[in-house]
């Protein structure tokens, strides 16, 4: 059953029933959610424990969402509209930028994320703002309207996969007590030890000539860069032509 009168329970105003007024909200339910999973995990976040930390009966809460997989919903939408993803006077690349950044930050904060399927994403205020956001920065970018919609899927994908990354980083490092360059430190042995260099000549290569060091941009921030460019040279292609079409 859709759940859309509770994702979108801001946008209308409740009404107000009549006799002793609510002792919890939605709103409130969900936060409560929320919190727990983000210090304990998303298994944690089960009806009976939200219902205990609010302090009353499980079947209560039910009165409020009417299902574990409509608080999981709910929770998902709320961390995506939390993002703020408003748009000022930046270019395009910097609206990517910022989106980018603060999924990241979002996946980071709430590492239960990864635990959730997006691939049908809750239709809530949350993903409506993501999709609006992205389709307008794609808009400014200059692309014909046939490719606004794909270049912005394109970046959803690219981006989620390496803020999904970063929250699993954040999970198992929390779940181990190690850091996974501690985790990766440990196992210096296996390159002295394991490793068998005239098995794997591409990788020895490039070790011997300095291709595995840091030079201060990251493999997110390269592969961002080459796919901001090619969408750039594409706008740019159409804008010449509709240039020389007038002439």
């Amino acid at each position: 059953m859709d759940n859309f009168p509770l994702l979108w329970r801001r946008t209308r105003p409740a009404r107000k029933a009549a006799g002793r007024p609510p002792r919890l909200s939605v709103d409130v339910v969900v936060a409560a959610a929320i919190r727990i999973a983000d210090a304990d995990g998303l298994e944690a976040a089960s009806m009976a424990r939200v219902a205990a930390d609010l302090g009353v009966a499980t079947m209560t809460l039910y009165t409020y969402v009417p299902s574990r997989g409509d608080l999981v919903a709910l929770m998902v939408d709320d961390v995506l509209l939390a993002r703020d993803l408003t748009a000022g006077e930046e270019s395009w690349r910097e609206r990517v930028a910022l989106f980018a950044a603060r999924t990241r930050e979002m996946f980071v904060a709430h590492p239960w994320l990864t635990e959730v399927s997006l691939v049908r994403p809750p239709l809530g205020p949350g993903t409506m703002a993501e999709r609006e956001f992205l389709i307008a920065t794609m808009s400014a970018a200059g692309l014909p309207a046939g490719k606004i919609n794909r270049a912005a899927l394109a970046i959803t994908a690219y981006v989620y996969a390496f803020a999904r990354q970063a929250g699993e980083d954040t999970r198992l490092s929390r779940a181990s007590g190690q850091s996974t360059e501690a985790w990766w430190q440990d196992r210096g042995e296996f390159w002295e030890k394991w490793f068998d260099v005239e098995s794997h000549p591409a990788m020895t290569a490039l070790w011997n000539a300095g291709g595995f060091d840091d030079e201060g941009q990251t493999a997110f921030d390269y592969g961002l860069a080459l796919l901001l460019d090619g969408m750039e040279t594409d706008g740019a292609e159409r804008a010449g032509g509709a240039e020389r079409s007038v002439e």
